[in-house]
């Protein structure tokens, strides 16, 4: 590409310390190692569940009555609820969660809104959006909450380029009660990488779970990063 050796070198070595900054593993993986990365985490859950029973699940109703003893636990949970109609979700046990959307957001640029559920061409083999090299971008996330309180509520994503797993992120969310209206959280603010060896396709794997490891949003996507923004469709 007409680079002199030295520069190229030098390259490479600026991109390794710009992924090190990102990444908590730098180990080789493929689509067979991601399923025994799944097995291992399903495994591990398992674990957890033999170790760890849950108990019975309560509507909300019956939840504020069997806590009203508990002071602290009471007003904690009637926070988390609001002004919500108890009369129209009081008797259901389970939460439902609705992901709305996932927006990046950049300085200077308008939100970039991707869609959900996620079309046919976005699927793993296609970039689902384009990021620029060097830039500054947080991801946002709004979301609904109906039926109960959801508690434990995590975001995973984990993202590989050529087979090497260079980030991998862990949030937690935290609890959640039935709101009319959708929760927002927007995350830290990252950069990414630049430099010829950091351009090119990513995959990438978005999960979003409770504490009962009941998943409500699970992606598998590609995302490139090139030298400037992508032109709007």
């Amino acid at each position: 590409m007409g680079f002199e050796e030295k520069e190229v070198d030098e390259e490479e070595e600026k991109l390794s310390r710009q992924l090190c900054e990102v990444s908590l593993h730098g180990t080789e993986t493929n689509e067979h190692e991601e399923e025994e990365e799944e097995g291992e985490e399903e495994n591990q859950d398992h674990k957890d569940g033999e170790s760890f029973k849950l108990g019975p699940q309560y509507s909300l109703k019956e939840q504020l009555e069997k806590d009203k003893e508990d002071e602290s636990l009471r007003r904690w949970k009637e926070q988390l609820l609001g002004n919500v109609d108890l009369e129209s979700v009081g008797e259901t046990l389970e939460a439902e969660v609705k992901i709305e959307s996932v927006s990046i957001l950049s300085p200077g640029r308008p939100d970039l809104v991707l869609p959900l559920p996620m079309l046919p061409n976005s699927k793993r083999g296609s970039s689902w959006f384009t990021l620029k090299e060097g830039s500054r971008y947080r991801l946002k996330l709004a979301f609904m909450v109906s039926n109960n309180i959801v508690s434990g509520l995590t975001y995973t994503n984990t993202v590989w380029k050529t087979g090497v797993k260079v980030d991998s992120t862990k949030l937690m969310m935290g609890a959640f009660g039935p709101h009319q209206q959708p929760y927002t959280l927007e995350m830290a603010e990252e950069i990414t990488p630049s430099g010829i060896f950091a351009r090119g396709s990513y995959s990438a794997r978005t999960r979003i779970i409770d504490d009962d490891n009941k998943c409500y949003l699970e992606l598998n996507y590609t995302f490139d990063i090139r030298k400037e923004w992508a032109e709007p469709s």
